[in-house]
């Protein structure tokens, strides 16, 4: 009877402890649920206001790293992202895509306004200033680093490619790697709205 009454106790026990955090899921993107990084984001937006991660809880929200002037990854991830927002209906509401410039030298706020504005009018585009900028980075362990041109001018930026998922929470939770395509990111982002 005793050691019954143990084995419930420590079955309830471990059902708690699974319970405190976020679920487990299924996910397309490798799985950062829990990780002790990526956690916060205190930049200015395309419009001048200071904004953070908890200012968009209740969506679900894509964070992805780039810059303006970069030829493909940047604009074929903004454009995945908007896809997704299409393809969920009234659900693409409760996704929120946020862009953070690597490259604020150039990047302007108005610049970063109607670059987003061609995906998607809701997109957030984030920028700071270069210590800011590396912050960000650092928090998020993005890499990136500028590659000069034949003119100071037409310089590019190598960076980490790929998104980050957060849930309704606030949480990041997916990584996901460019290159797989929106179906992937529909998948993931699917899975974190229908979370209770």
């Amino acid at each position: 009877m005793l050691r019954r009454t143990l084995l419930l106790a420590s079955a309830l026990l471990l059902a708690a402890c699974q319970k405190s955090g976020p679920e487990r899921l299924a996910f397309k993107g490798i799985d950062l649920t829990g990780a002790d990084y990526a956690r916060a984001l205190n930049l200015t937006d395309q419009d001048g206001r200071a904004r953070s991660l908890a200012d968009f809880k209740g969506k679900v929200v894509v964070v992805f790293f780039g810059y303006t002037q970069c030829p493909d990854v940047c604009p074929t991830t903004m454009a995945e992202v908007a896809e997704v927002k299409r393809s969920l209906g009234a659900d693409g509401d409760r996704v929120q895509g946020v862009f953070v410039t690597v490259d604020p030298e150039r990047d302007t706020a108005s610049l970063l306004k109607a670059y987003l504005g061609s995906f998607d009018p809701s997109f957030v585009g984030l920028r700071g200033s270069e210590e800011q900028t590396r912050a960000a980075a650092k928090e998020f362990k993005v890499f990136y680093a500028k590659v000069p041109g034949k003119a100071p001018e037409t310089y590019t930026m190598d960076h980490t490619a790929a998104s980050f998922i957060f849930d309704t929470e606030g949480r990041v939770r997916v990584y996901a790697r460019y290159g797989a395509g929106a179906q992937p990111l529909i998948d993931d982002i699917k899975l974190l709205l229908a979370e209770k």
